[in-house]
Formats: structure tokens, sequence, C-alpha cells
């Protein structure tokens, strides 16, 4: 694929201008049917930045479980969890900002936050917001693998919970086999009922 590869510019520019510590903060999970929204925050040391960092979504699935470790051990890293019934409370924009302010609070707040995409949460430190930033900082793209991989990793085990619906395979992203088993066995708890495809198939 084509396009920019992340660096680590916005960082140093910011490092350089007084900030201490810089965080990325990205998420993973708004367009599924079922399961949570997942945001991590990620801040590099700039002296041991491991090696590969990508936006997620140009990475293979073996390629983000290889940096996950990785980038566990050598950075400071935050998550936060938005199930699918906060989703369905406060909407899925509002459920993703809320994520992102406790992945926040999971590395004990930053000097600067850069934000993937053009909405920031409210947050007690100074926030950027850049489109496409995963393509761009090195520190999003960390804060994407981690929240990729994390994601993942919670509908594998809700696999294991709810067999029939393919979490494993899908990861609650709207495929044909996932429609299948909804309108067969219906929704689980899982399952955001706010969202349009789910309130349509309840609805039959």
């Amino acid at each position: 694929m084509g396009g920019f590869r992340p660096d680590f510019t916005i960082e140093r520019d910011a490092l350089r201008q007084g900030a201490r510590l810089v965080c990325g903060i990205d998420e993973a999970g708004r367009g599924p049917w079922a399961g949570p929204v997942v945001a991590a925050a990620v801040v590099l040391n700039p002296d041991d930045i491991p090696v590969g960092l990508d936006d997620s979504k140009k990475l293979t699935e073996a390629q983000r479980e290889a940096l996950f470790e990785p980038i566990l051990r050598r950075a400071r890293v935050g998550i936060g969890i938005a199930e699918a019934e906060r989703i369905d409370r406060d909407n899925i924009l509002q459920a993703t900002l809320w994520a992102m302010a406790r992945a926040l609070d999971g590395i004990g707040g930053a000097d600067l936050a850069l934000i993937d995409g053009n909405r920031a949460p409210a947050l007690p430190c100074r926030a950027e917001t850049i489109v496409k930033g995963d393509s761009r900082s090195l520190s999003i793209a960390a804060a994407s693998i981690i929240a990729k991989v994390t994601r993942d990793r919670i509908m594998v085990g809700h696999d294991a919970t709810y067999p029939l619906y393919g979490f494993a395979r899908h990861k609650g992203y709207g495929t044909a086999f996932h429609k299948d088993a909804l309108l067969r066995h219906g929704p689980t708890p899982l399952h955001r009922r706010s969202f349009a495809p789910i309130a349509a198939l309840m609805s039959r």
C-alpha cells in the first residue's frame, strides 16, 4: 500500500519545544457490530523505538502480534476499553472519546497527546488531532497496534463463550457469516443494539 510512512518528526518537534512526555492515541473497533471499542495511548522512548512500526491497517496480523510485546516492554502504554453497553448508552463517538481518555489515564498523563482523527476527548493536557495520524506519527502507529491487537485478542476470547458467532474469525465486524449467525441465534450481550444493522435484525 502507498502513502506515508510514520516517523518521529512531530514528537521530536514537541520535545524540542519543551514537552517532556508526548503520547500517541488511537482506537480500534468503531465499526464492528459486536464487542468493545479499544483505545491505546503510547509514549515511545526516542532512543529505543521498535523497528517496523506502521499503521496497524498496513500490517499483517502476524506483524502486529510480533510488535505488540516489544512496544509494551519499551514504551509507556495505557489502554481504555468501552464495552457495547457504553456504546449503546452514549453512542460510538462518545464511547471512543471516553476510552481514549481512560487510555491516557493509564500512562499517568502526558504533556501532549497526538490523537488519530479529527476529534479529541477532553484531556488534562494539550491535544492535537492528526487525520491519518497512524500514517504520520510513530507514537500513534504504536497505539494503533496496541489497540488492534488488544481488541482482536478480546474477540478471540469471546469466541470461546459464543462459539456460534465466529468472533475469532471476523472480530465482530459485519460479515455474511456474522449476519447469518445473528439471524439464526439472535444478539449476544456483546452486540451493539444501537447500531442500525443489529436494530434491523432484531426488529424482524
